[in-house]
């Protein structure tokens, strides 16, 4: 029965960040067919921004009417909304309308919004109710939120989406452009299996994560659940998990430190930082979250897809498993010096600094064409999550151990850096046209 109840933890998991994870990974297809094309991941970061409007509502409805939002209802419901939502996806995904005479997504949009929805949410309404449960089932569920991550960026790379060619025009025209010279365009390989059929897994994975709920939902009328077995300073209620505004921050850095926090010692324990500690901690929060949630995602399509669409396809799905497994690695080899920190979050920084130099300089960025280039684009994507990820679990760690209302303020400084990468970005991509989009066969680049 103990293996049993471990499985489901990890299954109900699986639901938290699935969604949205799948979306990112599935990036690369998606760009060659929605209008957006490569604009496409500056919208999302600005639609996950405002589907934090979902932990304010339930926190206002607990605030207001305290006692009438039953935590087991918030779960169904959010739940059954990323299921629906991921089985719209697939057979919408690709829909448009034509708003103010240019042709929208208005379809892939508008579900996005409520997978977002439903994933921000549970930041704060998953952990809460695990907290009911005996403290060995935590680390259970932490894993599954670490696959809900992991599974989708392994799937994407299963699905090989990206394996393209540049053919010349006389493959299939037949003759040659003006000048003698032979055009040539890219043509893309058919993936191993569709969109359709990846986001129908995202919408199996959901339906696992809401039986895995059903069935565990039932285990407090079943075992006898002492006080002896929970862990410490647990949190009974959602109302009470939703009071810590810090488990409202978007994306996986609100999963990592809602983590660390459950994870470190009590805070009778901890040592007191100065102000000036306490200072440089919120700025490494502001400055981390606004670089890995909204500045660097907008632009990783002109990053690396002018290195081919291997290449931006290989970064957004390694990128998506670095950060379970930069999670991971801090609950168990932790750090704590602001030194080291510092100089992690230079590190990725520097990576991140690359990334968005190679998107500044597209479509003729630093070793196009070679596979060195290849290679570093995908690294540095890969090294910038990792590095980013591990501070912000160490952060929540530090802030945690500080005291209750550091933090909260962690929460607050979280969602404003990435608010504020997101809408710095968003007119830069899109309304100012700063970075270029361009083919990377047609493309002709000075050598």
């Amino acid at each position: 029965m103990a293996l049993l109840v471990h499985l489901l933890a990890c299954a109900f998991g699986l639901g938290s960040w699935v969604a949205v994870n799948g979306l990112w990974v599935e990036l690369p297809l998606i760009v060659n067919t929605l209008p957006e094309g490569w604009d496409l991941p500056s919208y999302l970061t600005v639609i996950i921004q405002l589907a934090n409007v979902g932990p304010v509502l339930v926190t206002l409805m607990h605030k207001l009417c305290p006692g009438r939002l039953k935590e087991t209802v918030v779960i169904y419901c959010i739940l059954s909304i990323g299921v629906i939502s991921c089985v719209l996806l697939a057979f919408f995904w690709d829909k448009t309308t034509v708003v103010a005479g240019a042709t929208r997504s208005t379809a892939f949009f508008a579900i996005t919004f409520f997978l977002s929805l439903v994933d921000c949410t549970s930041s704060v309404t998953f952990l809460p109710f695990m907290m009911q449960l005996p403290a060995n089932y935590i680390t259970t569920y932490y894993i599954g939120e670490g696959l809900s991550g992991f599974i989708p960026g392994v799937v994407a790379l299963a699905q090989s989406v990206g394996i393209a060619k540049c053919v010349n025009s006389s493959q299939t025209a037949g003759n040659q452009t003006d000048g003698g010279l032979w055009s040539s365009h890219t043509e893309y390989l058919p993936p191993n299996f569709s969109t359709e059929v990846f986001f129908g897994l995202l919408a199996v994975m959901m339906c696992i994560s809401l039986a895995a709920f059903a069935a565990l939902n039932r285990l407090p009328r079943i075992f006898d659940l002492s006080t002896e077995k929970l862990v410490p300073d647990a949190v009974a209620s959602v109302s009470s998990g939703l009071e810590n505004p810090g488990a409202e921050a978007a994306g996986e850095g609100a999963r990592c430190q809602g983590e660390a926090a459950a994870r470190s010692e009590p805070l009778s324990t901890s040592p007191k930082h100065s102000v000036y500690q306490l200072t440089f901690i919120y700025f490494m929060v502001v400055w981390v979250n606004c670089a890995t949630n909204g500045v660097l995602p907008s632009v990783q399509t002109y990053s690396s897809k002018s290195y081919g669409n291997l290449a931006y396809h290989l970064s957004a799905a390694l990128a998506s498993v670095a950060n379970p497994v930069a999670c991971t690695i801090a609950m168990f080899f932790q750090n704590r010096s602001l030194v080291f920190l510092g100089v992690m979050t230079a590190l990725g920084t520097g990576f991140g600094s690359y990334n968005m130099a190679m998107a500044a300089m597209s479509p003729c960025p630093l070793l196009q064409g070679s596979v060195v280039g290849e290679m570093i684009i995908v690294l540095s994507w890969l090294f910038f999550t990792g590095t980013l990820s591990y501070v912000k679990v160490m952060v929540g760690v530090i802030l945690r151990d500080q005291s209750h209302s550091a933090l909260v303020w962690c929460g607050a400084a979280t969602q404003v850096g990435s608010l504020v990468g997101s809408l710095t970005m968003f007119p830069l991509v899109n309304v100012y046209r700063l970075f270029k989009s361009g083919d990377f066969c047609s493309t002709r680049c000075p050598s």
